[in-house]
């Protein structure tokens, strides 16, 4: 049986407590909120904190503000099942309930919150493995060795994002709010991450994720899909994330209708999300044909380089990338 190493439990009543808790304790404290994958990583040695500083009793990081008309702010302690069944965020972000809906099992995500996904560990088939494992192969450069297995004649660690939230909020262009020792900072979603797989948070150690900030939804259109072995549980080794506005709508409209604004982000295909500009401008401007629709799914699947680290061959995974950007475009369109 695996078990936690020793630490000390800190439950601060408000974001700043936890704030000056961390700020106390430095390089030896944590967060920990809902512990879904922190746990489990503490078990086998990955994180060894002396104190956690634990988020479950913020009130503050758990409750929904404003309507799709002006903007949403959902605190950071919001679980993922909350998120997957909160009405407006079903209904105008729907591509975000149904990416927390999906991510591991029930049970855990009752307990897993949306901040803790967004800043979720990255993975890898030589890293989340037991101390005794790793050090069976020498260990891997992301804890406790200096080479990737994965690549070893590189000089950086390929361990893949495996977030399902993280791709929808990028292309929903949502932002977080920080707080830290310095104060607060807001920042685009997608400046949250770096493409390193051990340095691949851009949040600082001291600084706690506290809120979401998502535009107006605006007729906004999206849809998130997911790859993975099994239909629960595992993690994706892809995720596609859509969001689309289209002009000739509603009554009359043309069964291809025009693009005005495309957002197509891959999760799960490197150490970040990764945002396909180049399909995006293809599909800007045009009617959705589809023709247009897998041309912009063929720019996107260059984009995915997957290596052997996660699930299932690497050629089936390089081909899904291709298939799953143009159901989540159809999808999202809704007639095509």
């Amino acid at each position: 049986m695996l078990r936690l190493p020793p630490f000390e439990y800190l439950a601060p009543r408000t974001v700043a407590e936890a704030v000056t808790m961390l700020a106390e304790r430095g390089p030896e404290a944590m967060i920990v909120a809902g512990g879904t994958d922190l746990y489990p990583n503490m078990k086998r040695r990955q994180f060894e904190p002396k104190a956690l500083v634990g988020l479950r009793s913020v009130a503050e990081l758990k409750r929904v503000t404003g309507d799709a008309e002006s903007g949403l702010t959902i605190g950071a302690g919001m679980t993922l099942t909350q998120v997957s069944r909160h009405p407006i965020i079903a209904q105008s972000y729907s591509a975000l309930a149904h990416a927390a809906g999906v991510v591991s099992t029930a049970q855990l995500r009752n307990m897993g919150t949306i901040g803790g996904n967004l800043c979720l560990d990255t993975r890898c088939n030589y890293y989340n493995q037991t101390y005794h494992w790793r050090k069976s192969i020498g260990f891997c450069m992301k804890k406790d060795g200096d080479i990737c297995l994965v690549a070893p004649g590189g000089s950086r660690c390929w361990a893949v994002s495996s977030s399902d939230t993280a791709p929808v909020m990028i292309a929903l262009g949502a932002s977080v709010k920080l707080a830290g020792p310095n104060g607060e900072r807001v920042i685009p979603v997608d400046a949250l991450y770096r493409d390193d797989g051990m340095e691949y948070i851009t949040k600082a150690p001291n600084e706690i994720l506290t809120e979401i900030v998502l535009p107006p939804a605006d007729g906004l259109r999206t849809a998130y899909l997911k790859l993975r072995r099994r239909g629960s549980f595992d993690f994706p080794i892809l995720g596609v994330a859509v969001a689309l506005r289209l002009a000739d709508e509603g009554a009359g409209a043309s069964p291809a209708p025009t693009c005005t604004y495309a957002k197509i982000v891959l999760g799960a295909v490197g150490s970040r999300p990764v945002e396909a500009k180049q399909a995006e401008s293809i599909l800007v401007g045009q009617k959705l044909t589809p023709e247009v629709i897998d041309a912009a799914a063929q720019a996107a699947a260059r984009l995915a380089k997957p290596l052997d680290n996660t699930d299932l061959a690497l050629s089936y995974r390089k081909k899904m990338a291709h298939v799953f950007t143009v159901r989540a475009l159809r999808e999202a369109v809704g007639s095509i």
